[in-house]
């Protein structure tokens, strides 16, 4: 008599070592995020060199790579050390500071208000510094480096009123918020009036030079604007690396954030006034480069494919900025165009792309 076989027993597949350890699954995901981090970071350093090199050395007057180390060696070159010294490099390297500038300020914003259009441009702190700008050439006559001054208290007062506006419509609340976004929004308004206004007091030639500045230009780069620009960045960028990495406890939520030890509102209220002081310091020098900042954090976050790093956005920034000045200046034939006016040609599509997004991931 045949006896059957009783079949074998299946058994379970092993569990994987990320499945028997969460936290090794966890570090395994942020490892594979720090490598993404790492490459686009990379590749944006590189970039930002080529179009440094690019600005530099190539355009209607170029340059070969022994003679610009020589000039920069200083050896004395006829024509070529003087274009290069007082005309190329300072506008490349005015126009890589102030997008990162730019571009950290954006990341601070959007990462505060929680909003893609978060930005200083469309919050109005450019606006109130290009007001200061002209304010100080059409009430008080000034010309050069003391009208970057003027701005720089422009761009500060837009936000002081920014905020109050802010409280007052929260009803002392606060000034995060979706409120915060309009009232910015009704003040970018008031100071592009009133930069119309002071316009029309200007004689031609003011106006004209007013013009060129409101429109953000790199034109008139010197040293001693790349030094008060470069020291202003080398104090504020590294605070804001560390305040944009202190808000990530804030995204989960107060009762949270509180439990790990965190200050949400602190947090915010520096993130804020960081934001400002950058936006603020960089349009003091170049003028509004429209959009720079806001197309940075979406240009960033698409290179890491993941959490916004506030270096990827600045380096964004940065190379943003510099093969603007190039395509306005080099690559258009007679016609020049400011750094502001190429930004804000790419930048208006960026715009609506984001109000599309948003209204999708409203109604969804």
């Amino acid at each position: 008599m045949s006896t059957a076989l009783a079949p074998d027993p299946v058994r379970p597949a092993p569990a994987s070592a990320s499945a028997q350890d969460p936290a090794a699954a966890v570090r395994a995901v942020r490892r594979a995020r720090a490598r993404r981090t790492r490459r686009a970071l990379a590749l944006l350093v590189l970039a930002l060199l080529a179009a440094l090199a690019v600005r530099v050395l190539l355009g209607r007057y170029t340059v070969t790579v022994p003679d610009f180390f020589a000039i920069l060696t200083g050896e004395r070159i006829p024509g070529a050390s003087f274009i290069v010294l007082q005309e190329k490099l300072p506008r490349a390297v005015l126009g890589a500071l102030a997008g990162i500038a730019f571009g950290c300020s954006g990341a601070l914003f959007r990462r505060v208000l929680r909003n893609p259009l978060a930005s200083p441009d469309i919050l109005g702190i450019t606006y109130g510094a290009a007001a200061g700008a002209v304010a100080g050439m059409a009430v008080w006559g000034l010309r050069g480096t003391a009208v970057s001054w003027t701005a720089l208290a422009g761009a500060l007062l837009a936000a002081v009123l920014i905020a109050a506006a802010s409280v007052r419509l929260r009803g002392g609340a606060g000034i995060v918020g979706e409120r915060f976004l309009l009232a910015g929004i009704g003040t970018a308004s008031l100071a592009q009036a009133l930069t119309a206004a002071m316009l029309v007091r200007l004689s031609l030639n003011s106006a004209q030079d007013a013009a060129l500045w409101t429109a953000g230009s790199l034109s008139a780069a010197t040293w001693e604007r790349i030094t008060v620009l470069g020291a202003c960045l080398a104090v504020a960028v590294p605070v804001a690396v560390v305040v944009h990495r202190s808000l990530e406890p804030a995204e989960l939520g107060p009762e949270l954030a509180a439990g790990l030890g965190a200050h949400p509102a602190r947090s915010r209220a520096l993130a804020l006034g960081l934001g400002v002081v950058l936006a603020a310091a960089a349009t003091a020098a170049t003028g509004p480069l429209a959009f720079v900042a806001l197309m940075s954090t979406p240009v960033a976050t698409a290179l890491t494919r993941g959490r916004t790093s506030i270096v990827a956005c600045a380096l964004v920034g940065a190379v943003l900025v510099v093969v603007a000045d190039a395509v306005g200046s080099e690559l258009l034939g007679d016609v020049r165009l400011p750094a502001g006016v190429v930004t804000g040609a790419v930048g208006a599509p960026v715009m609506l792309w984001l109000l599309v997004r948003q209204r999708r991931g409203a109604s969804a």
